[in-house]
């Protein structure tokens, strides 16, 4: 019965073994192709390696002292961005507030095109363009497919080169900053960065993002075009690109680059870390606070960066909802008091390093009654790190692993990765490749973890706190826990 049952299944798969081509055409066919058919007409590429290498980074620079960078790399898209040496840093009482116009203005009406015409050559290609306005540096970024690449150079300079500030838009664009900067102030966290920086520096760090509406309103098309002429200048730019082929970028971007001035411009002002407290009352049953200390040397210093974000991950934290972003698991040392203390609601440690200076702390927001106890735990967290022993090597490992791969997932975005260029050639004058950030994570010792926390928190502290702050300690008895460590 058996034998008879397989046969004719056997049968029935013989007559039908035309398959999907048989239905679709109606032919009868009883054999298949070998897999190893080869196809008239058509050639098969070879097939990749097994490790392909990254692409260097090449740079030029142009007799006014612009530099070009660029990295190739596989894909059929590109990302382009313009990356200028200003920021708030260099904003005077009566331009605070420039730098972020400028970026609400980025894509707006030049001498050479309008604001729609701008707007549609960028969807014409399926484009996507953006500009962002940091403390040390403005940037505007164009990404497309990588045919288009001298169309998006081309669009991209005009912009930041030819901003024709007209009178309408600049009054447009400021009504709409009053209103982000405005929305800004309403998120806590974003506030309390703000806080930690004009409270805890003296000097041009102290400048504010969230700029005061009083010194927006002062801003017109005479003072940004000031602003522009002293610190849009050749020595200061870079023009960055990733998935494009140098050679031709620098033949297409040395036309509309050559001609600028090559004056150094505005010197970068100084900032001192000074420490100091910051407090705002909201009708909140919560608040949020947080604890800061200096990064004396900022990112300049490659093995101090490397263990302060080593420092981040060990630490990692979170909030209810959030055990899986990265970097923030169940395995750091700040996520398991969420579980134990049901009156946080979040707490995870934080950086904002800039040139040679920045801060390192943790943020926490909690029940208003429990705020003293959040404070002593997270200054628990900070003086353990700075105590021999008290992180294993199992930690450490594991946070490097997390630094790692945070690291070398930024760097999947063809966006992040023209960022990357653009910042590090104008910070140190070329591009040290991601695994060269990736060895100094892999260097960092157990000795250097309390090394390194020991001198943040020997910092003075910068302490801010928004919301129901009537039960949050004295500032002189919260750096009292740290300086007695």
């Amino acid at each position: 019965m058996n034998i008879a049952v397989r046969s004719v299944s056997t049968s029935v798969a013989q007559s039908s073994s035309g398959g999907f081509w048989t239905w679709l055409t109606g032919a009868r066919s009883n054999a298949l192709p070998p897999p190893d058919f080869k196809l008239p007409g058509v050639t098969i590429p070879p097939p990749l390696p097994d490790l392909v290498e990254p692409g260097k980074t090449r740079i030029t620079t142009l007799s006014n002292g612009v530099k070009i960078a660029s990295e190739t790399s596989a894909g059929p898209s590109c990302s382009v961005g313009v990356y200028v040496d200003c920021g708030s840093v260099y904003e005077a009482p009566e331009t605070t507030g420039a730098s972020q116009l400028l970026k609400m203005l980025a894509f707006s009406s030049t001498t050479n095109r309008s604001e729609l015409r701008v707007v549609r050559e960028i969807e014409a290609i399926g484009g996507s363009a953006k500009a962002s306005a940091s403390r040390e540096m403005m940037s505007y970024s164009y990404g497309a497919l990588k045919t288009h690449m001298p169309e998006m150079v081309e669009v991209l300079v005009d912009c930041v080169r030819n901003p024709a500030f007209l009178d309408w838009e600049v009054k447009e664009q400021i009504l709409r900053l009053k209103a982000e900067l405005a929305k800004a102030s309403s998120n806590p966290e974003k506030l309390l960065l703000e806080a930690l920086h004009s409270t805890g520096y003296s000097g041009a760090l102290a400048n504010p993002l969230i700029a005061p509406e009083s010194s927006v309103s002062r801003l017109n098309t005479d003072v940004l075009e000031q602003f522009i002429a002293e610190n849009y200048t050749a020595p200061r730019i870079v023009l960055a690109a990733s998935g494009v082929d140098h050679d031709e970028l620098v033949s297409i971007a040395e036309p509309l680059l050559s001609d600028m001035p090559s004056i150094a411009g505005t010197t970068r002002p100084k900032s001192t870390y000074v420490g100091g407290e910051y407090r705002r009352t909201a009708d909140s049953s919560n608040a949020d606070v947080a604890l800061a200390f200096e990064v004396p040397s900022g990112w300049l210093k490659e093995k101090d960066f490397a263990t302060v974000s080593v420092l981040q991950t060990l630490l990692g934290g979170g909030g209810t909802f959030s055990w899986g972003r990265q970097g923030k698991g169940l395995h750091s040392r700040l996520n398991h008091l969420v579980n134990e203390f049901d009156q946080i609601k979040s707490i995870s440690a934080f950086k904002d390093v800039h040139s040679n200076t920045g801060i390192f702390g943790i943020h926490t927001s909690t029940d208003a009654a429990f705020v003293p106890k959040a404070i002593d735990l997270a200054a628990r967290e900070l003086i353990a790190l700075a105590t021999p022993g008290q992180v294993d090597q199992s930690q450490l490992d594991r946070a490097k692993a997390s630094a790692k791969s945070a690291i070398l997932a930024n760097l999947e975005s063809k966006a992040s990765l023209t960022e990357d260029i653009g910042r590090q050639v104008l910070a140190f004058g070329e591009r040290k490749p991601a695994d060269h950030l990736l060895k100094a994570v892999d260097g960092v010792t157990l000795k250097d973890i309390t090394t390194v926390a020991e001198k943040i928190i020997s910092s003075p502290l910068t302490m801010a706190s928004h919301g129901n702050v009537l039960n949050m300690p004295t500032y002189e008895s919260v750096s009292g826990k740290f300086s007695s460590k």
